[in-house]
This record gives structure tokens, C-alpha cells and sequence, in this order.
């Protein structure tokens, strides 16, 4: 269990990452003097139970989730796909055809294999989570609005796949919407 031990000029707290609400809520004008274990991208705060980022706000529960996704559909591709995976679930919680949560959206049935499978339960890499925290950062952007991915070497569904348009090819994975 990780907990976060955060100092600002106010004081001290310890937050739990199972914790079922934050016991402070940073103010404007809060100045971050330690955090520890430490962030190491420039472009995220995670502080307890939610992980701020310019455009979009989820629980530490669900960016956790979005990494064990991204950590069990992508291990072993490049960097950028790890992310377009991430992205992948973030345009879909942006758009009324699905559920409009991270964790709907992940556990709706029939829509991710490592969820029927199991292997979404798993232990994500740093670099699943980085991966998760720039697509959570880049949402307003949601880069080409892919809402699918597949690895055609082992995928089942080839042939539905194909009357979709394909946005990119990274790795193994094609992307469509």
C-alpha cells in the first residue's frame, strides 16, 4: 500500500492511496514543499485519492486501473502506444456511444480482453503509468479521436474491425474510430 506524504507550507499530511476522500484539499495559493514517493513527470500531481491534471480529474482507483489496462494491452510496445491505448478509454468516457467512466468503460463486457481474461490484475510499470498521466494530460486534445484498438496477428473481430477507419498503426496495435 502506498501512502503519500505531502509537506506544504501549512503542515504535514499523510494521505492513503485506499483513502475514501482527501484529508486536505490544496488551495490555490498552497506551496508543494515535498512529496514523497516524489513525482517524476512535470505534468501531474497526485496527491491521495485523485490525480489532478490540466483537463481532467480521476481517482486514484481509476488512474490505477487506466495503468493495469495500459500495462496489460501494451507491454512491450513503444512509449506512444502505451499512451494511445490510455487514450483510446479517455475518448470513449468523452463519448455518448459509451459509459462515461474510466471504470465502465474498462470493465464493460466484451470490450477489453484482459479484463475477460484476467490480466488486467497485474502490477503497472512506471512507465504504465506515465503513459496514462500524458493521455490524461493531453485529453482536451484527444489526439485523433481513436476509439478502438486491435493487434491483428491475434485478434478475433479482424473482419469488423475492417469497416472502421483507421486512424494510426503503432506498434502492433492499429487504432480506429
Amino acid at each position: 500500500m502506498i501512502k503519500w506524504v505531502i509537506a506544504i507550507a501549512l503542515g504535514i499530511g499523510i494521505i492513503d492511496q485506499n483513502a475514501t476522500g482527501l484529508a486536505y484539499t490544496v488551495q490555490a495559493r498552497d506551496t508543494l514543499l515535498a512529496m514523497k514517493p516524489p513525482i517524476t513527470h512535470s505534468y501531474a500531481s497526485s496527491v491521495g485519492q485523485a490525480t489532478h491534471l490540466t483537463h481532467m480529474t480521476i481517482s486514484a482507483g481509476d488512474r490505477e486501473l487506466l495503468a493495469q489496462l495500459v500495462h496489460a494491452e501494451a507491454s512491450g510496445e513503444p512509449f506512444k502506444g502505451k499512451v494511445k491505448v490510455a487514450q483510446v478509454v479517455l475518448n470513449r468516457v468523452n463519448s455518448p456511444q459509451f459509459p462515461n467512466t474510466v471504470r465502465c468503460v474498462i470493465m464493460q463486457k466484451g470490450q477489453f480482453s484482459p479484463v475477460a481474461n484476467g490480466t488486467i490484475h497485474n502490477s503497472p510499470t512506471a512507465s504504465d503509468y506515465l503513459a496514462t498521466d500524458k493521455a490524461l494530460y493531453d485529453n482536451e486534445k484527444r489526439g485523433d479521436g481513436s476509439l478502438y484498438f486491435f493487434n491483428p496477428a491475434i485478434s478475433t473481430d479482424g473482419q469488423w474491425f475492417s469497416s472502421l477507419e483507421t486512424t494510426t498503426v503503432i506498434g502492433h496495435h492499429v487504432f480506429k474510430k
